[in-house]
């Protein structure tokens, strides 16, 4: 079945490529009894992936059963998914058979597997090594021939890194990984789901269809979801209910939209924290100490080129431009009659500047703002100098240089 034909059969919306290749990944495998790891932020919708495998295997006319493994109590959770025997355990008046055995033949879903306890862990690995379990209360080894597809919204290596989560059954359980992109990674899905629910929920109250303005659509398309489908579906809902006016603006759209989450939009908003923004004050120390590294610069290149030539040296004309922290700087040999000392009255002015822009502020310098500004900035993108350099405002170049300079780990 083609990846198209499987989307209308599940009700699945969207063309993202990343879309599209977990589609055709559960396709790929549904065939073969490989253990699959679905993983994916909450609310991406990691559900329908079992189903799709379930319903293109072999086993599509066997059992399938869905178990949240969250949603189960810790004491409980053996006996659930593989029964326990009569008087095992307080309130136990009766055997009864677990998941595990029932699904015999079948797909069994374990949703959330990173809950699942240590103790739990092992009896699934067993399970998944060579089919067989014992029933809580009984030393009767019993055998099972089921399909296991487990997802998870948590990271399963930092799990194990903290010693919640098995590395043996993780890698059993990740023979195939399926990875269901998170919503922010499908801008161009956002609409047509919008769309889709809209028309649903108009459907299902019999009332009209709701519309965007261009201005909610865009702030819709950049918005960041986090919890993805899942809050577009229930937003949806709440907009088609409550509002009269069936025309949606950007105004009435930021009602619904909790805040914090606009970081995607192309502007800077009060609600950031200080560790990953820049004041008007850190700006005007990095632009002020830019310029006093292009003068250092430039004094050095002028008494390189008087030593060496032991002649004066100007600006080619006409200087209608500042330089900036890459310009090349034209410079040419004139007469000493016309020689200027540019480095002299420029060093002059920019101590002037410095001097009537001070801020009577004891504990702060220009290195120390500059050395924290970018250091705020690799951070904020994890070390990646090309884009802390865009924040910063100068070229990756002169970062790495300021970064060797300042010994900047």
């Amino acid at each position: 079945m083609e990846v198209q034909a499987i989307k209308q059969r599940f009700g699945i919306i969207g063309n993202s490529s990343l879309l599209v290749r977990s589609i055709d990944i559960a396709r790929q495998v549904a065939p073969t009894d490989l253990t699959v790891l679905i993983t994916g932020e909450s609310g991406t919708g990691k559900e329908v992936f079992p189903q799709i495998i379930h319903q293109l295997s072999a086993r599509k006319h066997g059992p399938y059963i869905a178990v949240n493994c969250g949603a189960i109590p810790e004491g409980t959770i053996d006996s659930e998914l593989f029964g326990h025997e009569k008087g095992s355990f307080t309130g136990a008046m009766e055997a009864r058979k677990g998941y595990f055995e029932e699904v015999n033949g079948g797909t069994i879903f374990l949703d959330e597997v990173g809950e699942l306890p240590l103790s739990t862990q092992v009896r699934l690995l067993r399970v998944l090594e060579s089919g067989e379990f014992l029933k809580v209360g009984s030393s009767k080894v019993l055998k099972t021939n089921v399909r296991l597809v487990a997802a998870t919204n948590v990271n399963l290596e930092t799990a194990i890194h903290q010693g919640q989560f098995r590395e043996d059954l993780f890698y059993r359980l990740n023979s195939v990984p399926i990875i269901v992109p998170p919503l922010r990674e499908r801008k161009d899905d956002i609409f047509l789901l919008f769309r889709k629910f809209s028309v649903d929920f108009a459907e299902k109250y019999r009332m009209p269809v709701i519309e965007l303005s261009d201005d909610a659509r865009l702030i819709l398309e950049n918005y960041r979801w986090p919890g993805n489908v899942r809050q577009l579906k229930n937003i949806t809902e709440q907009i088609s209910i409550i509002e009269q006016n069936r025309r949606i603006s950007a105004e009435i759209l930021r009602r619904y939209l909790p805040e914090g989450s606009f970081n995607e939009l192309p502007i800077l908003y009060k609600g950031e924290s200080k560790e990953t923004t820049f004041s008007e004050r850190d700006l005007l120390y990095k632009v002020l100490f830019d310029m006093k590294k292009d003068i250092h610069d430039l004094k050095k290149i002028v008494a390189d080129i008087l030593q060496d030539d032991k002649r004066p040296i100007t600006f080619n004309e006409p200087q209608d431009h500042f330089f900036g922290q890459d310009d090349e700087l034209q410079v040419s040999i004139h007469p000493a009659e016309k020689a200027i000392p540019i480095a002299k009255d420029l060093q002059e002015d920019f101590d002037d500047t410095i001097q009537d822009s001070e801020i009577i502020e004891e504990s702060l310098s220009l290195q120390k703002k500059e050395i924290d500004m970018i250091r705020k900035a690799l951070e904020k993108y994890n070390g990646k100098r090309k884009n802390a350099a865009r924040e910063l405002g100068i070229s990756e170049r002169t970062l790495y240089r300021k970064i060797k300079e300042y010994d900047i780990n």
